[in-house]
């Protein structure tokens, strides 16, 4: 039978927010061990710093000005076919649980659907009130019906109702009682942690609230492009606090409450480890631990994410793990994507890969090298500003650049970023103005252009000549 997939993803979870990346002040021994049993690809970035055109990339193995997701609440076109789709069409038994948004959500609404493939479709766009379809508040209220109408923390509900419990509640009882046995199976389980408001049950946070967390890397921003200093004040255009509003002692309060719902999620994904392993389904099923971007943390003077292309905001955790084909403690140094997770999993179930990605499986196993570059776009998404923010971001090799578009030439407000990340890991001393830097600034926005001219979308058949 062909290998089963579980597909475990969180929100809005840096890389460095695991122990298996080197953080030695949070608590992730679930995720760790599964780093230890497979690979862990140390250099992964997601296509956006923002949820729903980078989850469109996941689904569809495309790059966001390919699948034409390009912010917040734009929805998916429905000629844009998703890997579940493959799967199911193969004879998967496909099922979700949790967030998708691939469409919009806002306001109530219910998310839209494509031709997914999903069998098992258990929506739930987070633990806030919304849509009537939110099968995590109808659980809920059949567990509390007296929650119903309160004004209620859901953030900080005890672990028995809270929404990581029931991500792993149903993604257990798929593994165990209402999968087809007779099937392979593509399951997605989409935890909302470590989104923000920055909440966690009571005995979680404790556990990090009295230790001496790291402070947030100091900046100045000055030498940054002028929108960081603008997003330090308000975040999200003025929609959220920006990080100046914070005390010291409130952005430590964040980071205990951001690591508590990492340590959470991470006590689900022991339990359905354990679920699979009860099962006898844990050597032929490929693991993937993931997020779909990143958080600024108070790190270079900024909260939550976008519009900023720092490595805290887009380089995310990527674990895999396949016992009868990934050696375990592997660890992989190239540059990734998030696009290549839809080729990896199609080409595991002996399909043919489909979308801009590359295979992971022969990285994972030395047999291949990267493609050396990565690739991530913001398009003013979720709460605009004025003027408008679009940024490209390419990584190659050491160096990383940052294009902010829309101003003419010659413009004094025209500004960009380019790091040397092998010299300055951090990301503190912004090259793109340095005279000695010119040479390779240019030659990165050559290749820059390059790299979009070869991902467009030219998918429609030309039929004749003329």
């Amino acid at each position: 039978m062909p290998p089963n997939v579980l597909l475990l993803c969180t929100d809005q979870q840096r890389f460095s927010a695991l122990g298996a990346y080197g953080n030695d002040e949070i608590e992730t021994p679930n995720l760790d061990r599964l780093a230890t049993q497979g690979a862990v690809f140390e250099n992964c970035y997601v296509q956006s710093p923002v949820c729903a055109p980078s989850r469109a990339s996941l689904m569809t193995g495309r790059y966001v000005h390919a699948h034409g997701l390009w912010a917040n609440g734009v929805g998916l076109p429905d000629d844009e076919r998703l890997f579940s789709k493959d799967l199911a069409d193969a004879g998967y038994d496909c099922g979700l649980v949790g967030k998708f948004h691939l469409n919009a959500c806002f306001g109530g609404r219910s998310e839209k659907r494509h031709d997914d493939g999903f069998r098992v479709f258990r929506w739930a766009h987070d633990p806030y009130p919304g849509s009537s379809e939110n099968e995590y508040h109808r659980w809920l209220h059949t567990l509390r019906p007296d929650l119903a109408g309160q004004d209620v923390d859901y953030d900080t509900l005890p672990t028995d109702l809270h929404y990581s419990r029931w991500i792993g509640n149903q993604t257990i009882d798929f593994l165990t009682h209402s999968r087809d046995r007779d099937k392979p199976f593509l399951f997605i389980a989409n935890f909302f942690d470590p989104h923000h408001g920055f909440g966690a049950p009571d005995d979680y946070v404790r556990r990090y609230r009295e230790k001496a967390l790291t402070r947030p890397i100091p900046d100045d921003l000055a030498g940054k492009p002028p929108i960081q200093t603008e997003a330090s004040k308000a975040s999200y255009a003025g929609h959220a606090r920006g990080y100046t509003s914070y005390t010291p002692d409130e952005l430590q309060e964040v980071k205990a409450a951001y690591y508590a719902m990492v340590t959470l999620v991470d006590d689900e994904v022991g339990r359905i480890l354990d679920a699979l392993d009860a099962e006898g389904l844990a050597d032929n099923t490929l693991v993937v631990f993931t997020s779909d971007h990143g958080e600024m943390l108070g790190d270079h003077q900024l909260m939550l994410k976008g519009p900023m292309m720092y490595e805290q905001a887009i380089r995310v955790p990527l674990i895999l793990r396949w016992p009868t084909e990934i050696e375990a403690g592997t660890r992989c140094a190239g540059l990734v994507q998030w696009i290549d997770l839809a080729p990896t999993i199609l080409t595991a179930a002996g399909l043919e890969p489909r979308g801009q990605g590359q295979d992971l499986l022969p990285l994972a196993t030395n047999r291949a090298t990267g493609r050396g570059w990565a690739l991530s776009e913001y398009r003013n998404s979720g709460h605009p500003y004025d003027p408008p923010v679009h940024l490209t971001m390419l990584r190659r090799d050491q160096w990383k650049l940052v294009v902010q578009h829309g101003f003419p030439a010659t413009s004094r407000d025209r500004t960009g970023e380019l790091y040397d990340l092998g010299a300055d890991p951090a990301e503190q001393q912004n090259l793109w103005d340095d005279p000695l830097h010119r040479d390779i600034r240019t030659e990165l926005q050559e290749f820059l252009l390059d790299v979009l001219v070869a991902t467009e979308d030219r998918s429609q058949e030309r039929v004749a000549d003329w």
